[in-house]
This record gives structure tokens, sequence and C-alpha cells, in this order.
């Protein structure tokens, strides 16, 4: 076991010799040094992504390569990277790694996320110092996982989307009027639904990020980007009732709401925020209370890319998801099976005819006789 002093977190454990298979050159006992928080690859690399959502995707994808070299169930989640001794990593370790995750019933895409999870955090020991540019680039020259898995999740039928709806709208207090939850919520699943934005996005609009007069919002969006929305009249008409009981005070455009239906502020008056997890117990809410398949907050991200590429080029599509690459939007197209099948039917059908000749029956010559 290779001993460090390092100051870890809870957890932490550092890497064994022995987790390494033969051909490996194992990391010599003595070859673990302190790593401090503030020099720690790990906690570097995690703290410089641009979204929670990210950062949360790649720790689980270095918390499962250190459960591999540590021997532990990918599952264990009391074994993580914090204060692990990533720099003295090489290529023969991470040809290993590579060939672990390879073993791994998980997408290609999956894969490939964990090595750039690895490439990642060797970047940061690189950038510390800690390890030389050839030891680096060695390290990090991974082939890519090879090939294609049809995209996650699902495509929202318009009939679902009207169905979570109906339901905020049945959400009623005893005296018959709308509740603030049920006009809240309403709005939320028809500006997810009509704009595409992801959990984060939407919890961190503000007032101010609508424009009401032109009907437009203002998202920031990873990587600290920001672009511009429109909301379609159907959304818009929601947001308005909701603004409606909300009132147009500051703050975020979604806050909490107390059992009562009214805006939970702080103790100095401030509105809270929700937080992401919020907007997925809602939609499990409203889908139980409309009976439907269980439909998530990413899934009406990706039926809103779906309906919009047809109407786009995939520039714009791209432009308004807040992808940096159209490719990535391309990937997010879940329309169902039956457009595919209507699409290819609408397809010109030849004309079943033999070919006619250059030269027309009467100008041949005539036959021998």
């Amino acid at each position: 076991m290779i001993e460090s002093d390092t100051a870890s977190g809870p957890g932490s454990r550092p890497l064994p010799v022995t987790a390494f298979p033969a051909s490996a050159a194992g990391l010599a006992p003595a070859a673990a040094a302190a790593v401090a928080p503030a020099r720690d690859p790990y906690l570097l690399y995690l703290g410089r992504l641009g979204s929670a959502d990210s950062r949360r995707a790649m720790q689980i994808c270095l918390d499962h390569i250190t459960r591999m070299l540590t021997g532990d169930r990918l599952d264990d989640a009391t074994v993580t990277g914090q204060g692990q001794p990533w720099h003295h990593l090489r290529y023969e370790h991470t040809a290993w790694i590579r060939e672990q995750i390879d073993q791994m019933d998980w997408s290609p895409a999956y894969r490939n996320k964990h090595l750039a999870a690895l490439r990642g955090v060797l970047k940061e020991a690189w950038k510390l110092g800690l390890l030389s540019t050839d030891d680096h680039q060695r390290a990090v020259a991974l082939a890519p996982f090879a090939g294609h898995r049809e995209p996650a999740g699902q495509h929202v039928p318009d009939t679902v989307i009207g169905a979570l709806i109906a339901a905020c709208d049945a959400d009623r207090s005893p005296t018959g009027t709308p509740t603030g939850a049920g006009l809240r919520d309403a709005a939320i699943i028809a500006i997810l639904d009509a704009c595409g934005l992801r959990r984060a996005e939407l919890v961190a609009l503000a007032y101010a990020d609508y424009d009401r007069a032109r009907r437009m919002l203002t998202v920031i969006g990873k990587g600290d980007k920001q672009r511009r929305i429109p909301v379609n009249t159907f959304a818009a008409r929601r947001l308005e009732a909701w603004l409606a009981r909300r009132g147009t005070h500051r703050g975020p455009l979604f806050p909490r709401l107390t059992r009562g239906g009214t805006v939970r502020t702080s103790p100095d008056g401030r509105p809270w925020q929700m937080n992401p997890q919020a907007v997925r117990d809602i939609l499990a809410k409203r889908t139980e209370q409309a009976a439907t398949t269980p439909v998530r907050p990413h899934d009406l991200r990706r039926t809103f890319i779906s309906n919009l590429l047809p109407q786009a080029d995939a520039i714009m599509t791209a432009r308004l998801a807040g992808h940096a690459s159209p490719s990535t939007t391309l990937g997010y197209d879940v329309r169902p099976d039956e457009e595919a099948r209507d699409a290819v039917e609408r397809l010109r059908v030849p004309t079943v005819a033999p070919l006619l000749s250059e030269t027309s029956a009467d100008q041949r010559p005539p036959a021998a006789p």
C-alpha cells in the first residue's frame, strides 16, 4: 500500500500497488508524497468545471477510476479520488485503467467520459508541476472508445405535456382558486418544454432575466455563456399567470414556496432560490398526478431540441440549446421512430416500367428475313 501523509478528505484511500496487474510497473511505496487540498489535482480539476452537473458527472468518473485502482466496488461511495497520488500515474497505469473501463458494460460515450476525466485530472497535475511534460503526454495518449449508441432519454409527446400542465391546473385551494404551486409548476413545465433549459439554468433565472415586452429569456448556461431564447405564446401565457401571483419583485423567477403557496423568503426578506433537484421533484410529483410515464427534466430538453431541428438548422438549434457544437445538438435528437418512418414514406416513389431504348421502335431497322 502506498502510504501518504496527505490531508485527504473523508473516504480517501491511497492507491495500492497491488491494484495494478502484473504487466504494469506498479508504484513504489516511497513514491507517494503529501498532496495538500490546495494542490490536489482532483479538487482543482473539479473546481474549474463550469457547472454543478459537470462537476458531479466527472467526480463520479474519477471516483470510479479510484475504486478500480483500489480494488473496491464501483458503488462504494466511501472511496473517492480526493487526496490520491494522481501525479504518480504513468502510461502503463493509464493503459491498465483504459482496459478496465473497456470491460465495463457502459456506452462508448460514457467510457470516453471517464477517459476525459482522467486526462483532466492529469492535466491539473501537470499544470501544478507535479507531472513532467513527457510523462503527462504519454499518460494521456489513450485511444478513444469507438462505437455509437442511440440517444438516451425519451421524446415527450404533446399529450403528456398537456396532461402534466392539466395536473398543475387541478391543484386548487379549498376555495377553488389556483394554488401558487400549481401556477408555478405549470409555468416551469411550459418553459422547460418551450425553451429546453437545463435544470440549473432554470433555477438560476431571475425576474429581471425575462423581457416581458419581447417575450425573451436571458439565460446563463455552461461555461458562463449567455444566450437569449424566445418564449412562445403558450409558455408566455403560463409564465404571465404565474407572475400575476408572484409579483414583480426582484429575485428568482421561480422561487421556493411555502406549503401555503407563498414565496419563501430568507430572514432578510430575499426570496429563496430552488435547487436543481427540486425541478426533478416537481416533475415526479406532476407525472404521478397525471398518471403518465415518468418524465425527467432532461427529457423535456431533448424533446425541445428534437422538435426544433426540423424547423431550424442545426446551428440555430445549437445556439438556442446552449451547445458549443452542432454535433452535440444532433446527439439529442430523440424523435420517435414513427416520424422517421413518415419521412421515409414521403420520399418519391419510382415509376415501375421498362427502360426505353435510345431509338424508338418505328426508327429501328426491319428484322432480317
